[in-house]
């Protein structure tokens, strides 16, 4: 008999995909089956059937952790025809579907641990098909529980007969478990030395942090570091702990209605939604005046990290403390977050006071992801837990391309795997040079490999020879393509908006600290404040900042004032006389100017992020030496946000020579100094003289160059005040902003990633192409 064969590709599996299909059918009397198999769903129905209704209602009432991408239809007759519709195993075959992130507690499981009558009630490890751990659990594909970090748990009667049943919410939920045969949690001293468990484990972490101690709590994706967010002795014992003086920290609220009194903007809906998200990432969120949370936790900063309870044991954790708590991450300073029991016990030792774990292991490492809602949408400024690893679409003239790894940069690491149209982004590693961050990086890779079945043959890394990133592509057989620092930042930001591949070229402003560019004699040189004219294959540099030197090469990105002193001894004559001298005073600047005047290690660059470090100490808002990156500017932009809007005399006019159009930082800072204002004002007065002098430059060569798009990218443009000028001036062109892939180094990998599809994409066609003219001329010369 004639059947209709629908095969659906997406995310669709570990879901509640097939369940929801099997309920879809019976509803509409359909018969047929329903399986998984590698490339994602496949539907075979009897027919007659009517499909238009079908997919109506299929796509209607997707499940909410689904994402459909594509439903394709064909016939073929059935052999033996069914009598009802069924969920068949899982057909094997190389791996072509997605795989679902970890996704916070529904409010189904929430209303179980919550209810005493409910056989889940107070159970940490709750979940079904629309919630719980998927990403951080998975050893192998397809997905099922035997491939899981859940494999040594058995199911007990009742959870195998919910495993079981199609009507049910947990139906092939691979995590499924009960207080009876799923994991448990303690409370454990460094020693080792258990001190309870399940609830009353609960209550010795509850106990201890009232007390004001620190807490080192097992969740997903790693370890968090737990205190009391509104004690302020507590929290500054946890930065004495852990090294870490001035760094924000996030803070996890008990529920949705702590909003209102720990963010200036309110229980707004946009804001309860990303946080109650599936995702349930950091948001960052304007300071409330009366917060409870005490100064400690974001000092001298005007925005505040907060999050919800994700999983079942942070909310059992929330409710009974009832006060927002400190979650950073579980990592002593300088080393890679613990992932095991043993690892949190040994390296946390000088930081925790008690460990509440848990004895499920964690398979991949995810940190929590960080964003911030803006006016134009939400900016994502770490991709991780909740968002990968999600796949990204490429965009059109990209189809079905060879298995590709790209390695990203060495700070706030993450690699990209491409296979057919898709590139897969991975979670935040951080800083490369660590090498135990190096290490788990190198495991996430081959897990990576692993899972979707993949064997990159080619290798994208940054051009930058001393990047660790750089050194790991070495590899025998492997072909490697170099890509420039700021090639791969506005690559990422087209790619994120599905720029096509033949979509011609665009002006893009890449700003940050420091990237591997090109001299104009083709040496390599440090950009970091750059116009370009660009497109998946071709990065040509326009201008941007004029280079200036970097007095102790890589200590000029510690030491703010080092900056300053380059500034003005480039373009400030006779600056010593002048009364804003006694920013430098008090450093020994005299014999690092000789440095400078003379060339010793004192590289030249064009970096954005160093000018915004003089202007903060030239303001007296840097401190001598960072501890953070990004925390001078950081305190910049917080002081110019106070005299947002007004105006000022200050410029950064174009200054066109032979080798491209530059801002004119001597007329800025002339200007600048010259100008009798308050700090506040003079704050602000940089960052819109800098956006008026970028837009003016983008616009310029925009003109030149016939067309109207620019696009951005780099770690300076998550600066929110920079950010919203830029989109001032430039709104006369279609702006593309990173949004949904972190402007910084996070998003590296992905541009790395499309630059190389581009690169192989070319050299087959040339390759075609003269082939075929190597056979027409073959062809002439025997005639």
């Amino acid at each position: 008999m004639s059947g209709l064969l629908i095969r659906i590709c997406g995310k669709v599996q570990g879901v509640g995909f097939r369940p929801f299909i099997w309920q879809l059918a019976d509803r509409l009397r359909l018969r047929g089956e329903v399986c998984n198999d590698s490339t994602g769903v496949e539907i075979r129905l009897l027919q007659p059937v009517n499909v238009e209704l079908f997919i109506e209602q299929l796509q209607r009432d997707c499940p909410p952790l689904a994402r459909i991408d594509s439903i394709n239809f064909d016939s073929f007759d059935w052999q033996t025809p069914p009598l009802n519709f069924t969920i068949t195993d899982s057909r094997q075959g190389r791996m072509d579907t997605q795989i679902a992130p970890d996704a916070a507690t529904c409010p189904e499981c929430l209303h179980d641990i919550n209810h005493p009558g409910d056989r889940r009630f107070g159970y940490a490890f709750t979940n079904c098909t629309h919630c719980g751990p998927r990403f951080t659990l998975i050893r192998a594909m397809p997905y099922d529980r035997s491939a899981t970090s859940m494999a040594e748990f058995s199911l007990c009667p009742q959870c195998q007969q919910e495993y079981l049943n199609p009507a049910d919410r947990r139906f092939h939920a691979q995590p499924v478990a009960c207080p009876h045969c799923g994991p448990q949690i303690s409370a454990t001293l460094q020693s080792g030395a258990r001190l309870a468990s399940g609830a009353a484990a609960l209550e010795c972490a509850v106990a201890a942090l009232r007390a004001g101690k620190i807490v080192a709590i097992k969740g997903l994706g790693g370890f968090h570091l737990a205190c009391d967010a509104t004690q302020q002795n507590a929290v500054l014992r946890l930065r004495e702990r852990k090294q870490r003086p001035s760094k924000p920290l996030a803070v996890m609220v008990p529920d949705i209605g702590w909003l209102g009194q720990c963010s200036a903007e309110g229980p707004q809906s946009v804001l309860c939604g990303i946080l109650g998200s599936p995702a349930a990432p950091i948001v960052l969120t304007a300071k409330c005046a009366m917060s409870p949370l005490c100064e400690a936790v974001a000092p001298e900063l005007d925005e505040i990290g907060l999050m919800l309870p994700f999983t079942p044991l942070h909310h059992l954790l929330m409710q009974a403390f009832q006060t927002p708590l400190v979650m950073t991450s579980g990592n002593a300073n300088g080393c890679a977050p613990v992932l095991t029991n043993e690892a949190a016990l040994l390296q946390l030792g000088g930081i925790a006071d008690l460990w509440l774990l848990h004895n499920r292991d964690i398979v991949q490492r995810a940190d929590d992801s960080l964003l911030r809602v803006t006016p134009h949408g939400n900016e994502i400024l770490r991709r991780a837990r909740g968002y990968v690893p999600d796949a990204i679409v490429l965009p059109a003239g990209f189809d079905n391309q060879p298995p590709l790894l790209a390695l990203g940069g060495d700070l706030k690491n993450t690699f990209c795997l491409v296979r057919g149209n898709q590139a897969i982004l991975s979670a935040h590693f951080g800083s490369l040079t660590r090498s135990d961050i190096a290490g788990q990086q190198q495991q996430a890779i081959a897990h990576f490999q692993q899972l979707y079945d993949c064997t990159p043959a080619v290798v994208a890394r940054d051009a930058h020879p001393a990047y660790v990133s750089h050194m790991q592509a070495e590899s025998p057989g492997i072909q490697i393509i170099d890509v420039l620092h700021h090639h791969a930042h506005i690559a990422a930001c087209l790619a994120e908006h599905r720029w096509p591949l033949h979509g011609g070229k665009v002006i893009g402003l890449a700003l940050d600290g420091l990237g591997y560019g090109v001299a104009d004699d083709k040496t390599g040189a440090l950009w970091g404040g750059e116009c370009l004219l660009v497109d998946y294959l071709h990065c040509e540099r326009l201008g941007g900042l004029p280079a200036v030197a970097l007095p102790g090469g890589d200590r000029a990105a510690l030491e703010p004032w080092r900056n300053l002193l380059a500034q003005w001894q480039a373009f400030v004559p006779g600056w010593q006389t002048r009364p804003e001298s006694h920013a430098l005073q008090n450093y020994p600047w005299l014999p690092l100017s000789r440095a400078i005047a003379a060339g010793i290690n004192s590289p030249l660059a064009s970096s954005c992020g160093r000018l915004f470090d003089a202007v903060a100490v030239a303001l007296g808002c840097a401190p001598a030496q960072l501890t953070w990156e990004g925390e001078a500017a950081s305190r910049l932009e917080v002081l110019a946000q106070r005299a947002s809007g007004i105006s000022h005399p200050v410029t950064m006019p174009l200054q066109h020579t032979p080798s491209g159009t530059f801002l004119d930082l001597a007329t800025f800072w002339q200007q600048w100094l010259d100008w009798d204002a308050a700090p506040a004002a003079r704050a602000f007065a940089f960052h819109d003289a800098l956006a008026q002098g970028f837009a003016a430059l983008a616009s310029y060569h925009a003109e030149r160059m016939g067309t109207g798009t620019v696009a951005l990218g780099g770690g300076v443009l998550h600066n929110r005040l920079l950010r919203q000028r830029l989109r001032h001036y430039l709104a006369h062109l279609h702006v593309l902003m990173p949004q949904k892939v972190p402007a910084g180094d996070g998003g590296l990998a992905l541009g790395q990633a499309l630059v190389a599809c581009a690169r192989l994409q070319c050299s087959a066609a040339l390759h075609s192409a003269t082939s075929i003219s190597s056979g027409f001329n073959n062809k002439d010369s025997h005639d």
